[in-house]
């Protein structure tokens, strides 16, 4: 029943957002952006193809998106749909320098954009006409990429001070760019988006740990690990003595201390019910009724 209502949720707000809820598979593309390693579709899908991208890879974010109003909401699939690209290269990569050249495909794909001159690929696409009809900062873009290509060291951080700053270049960054899709540039807005942001870069590190230890890799912060005696291995193993707990404890607290009353919370809420155990299966599953949850915030206006 719950599903039910909310598939019923996204599928009405899909529709007034425009979009087709069956979106066809896009044809590859050639040249610069093929080589690139990229596909996408034929011309006039660029906009189907982002809203897909972002379903697919950032369902959350592909939710709040379809509540923005009409003007704002095709340029937040096109930064959020650039936001999946460049986060998916460092899984989809087996060496560092495959890794290097398509980040620099994208930092030059920015600089061609505000050339006026965007690549033929689907998200360049829409994000130039993000950029021209919201004047978008190109520094935030620029900070998102080179934030990103730091990242493809594989190697955990080392302190949460590491993992903040991190989010801050790319959430906070990502969120910096959704305001100015609403006309927001205020410095208040901006201050709560850093904290959102920092929040949603350490909910999302803790979120993909069971995934990334399948890979036999851990990137939670060092010195919290070392701080309660537990090592790379014992993630790994998926070990959930107490002090496994505690390590992800402490980390879900300062995530906490940048936020209390968003949708991030109830991960937060979610995870202290299990204690912190974040191998527990209710963690990996999406909530049925985000949808209506986000429906009923954004008719009472309360966030």
């Amino acid at each position: 029943m719950a599903g039910g209502m909310a598939g019923g949720m996204a599928r009405a707000a899909l529709r007034r957002a425009g979009l087709q809820h069956r979106l066809a598979r896009p044809p590859a593309l050639g040249g610069r952006a093929a080589a690139a390693g990229w596909s996408g579709p034929a011309a006039g899908g660029a906009v189907q193809y982002c809203a897909e991208l972002v379903r697919k890879r950032d369902y959350e974010g592909f939710l709040c998106s379809l509540l923005l109003p009409a003007e704002s909401r095709t340029s937040a699939f096109a930064l959020r749909a650039f936001n999946v690209e460049l986060a998916q290269i460092k899984d989809s990569i087996t060496q560092k320098t495959t890794g290097l050249m398509r980040m620099q495909f994208w930092r030059d794909a920015v600089e061609d954009i505000y050339g006026d001159n965007p690549p033929h690929q689907p998200v360049a696409t829409e994000l130039w006409r993000a950029v021209k009809r919201h004047n978008l900062t190109k520094m935030w873009f620029m900070k998102i990429i080179d934030e990103r290509e730091k990242n493809l060291d594989d190697r955990p951080y080392r302190n949460i001070q590491e993992l903040e700053t991190y989010a801050e270049n790319t959430q906070s960054a990502l969120l910096y760019l959704t305001l100015e899709t609403l006309g927001v540039r205020d410095i208040h807005a901006d201050h709560a988006a850093s904290h959102i942001g920092k929040a949603q870069g350490i909910v999302t590190c803790l979120r993909a740990t069971p995934y990334h230890c399948t890979r036999q890799k851990v990137f939670l912060p060092m010195d919290i690990c070392m701080l309660h005696g537990v090592s790379q291995e014992d993630f790994i193993r998926g070990k959930q003595e107490k002090n496994v707990r505690d390590v992800i404890y402490d980390i879900a607290s300062q995530a906490h201390i940048h936020l209390e009353h968003v949708a991030l919370d109830d991960y937060l809420y979610n995870m202290r019910k299990v204690d912190f155990n974040i191998f527990h299966p209710s963690l990996q599953k999406k909530s049925t009724l985000l949808p209506l949850y986000l429906y009923i915030r954004s008719w009472k206006k309360t966030y």
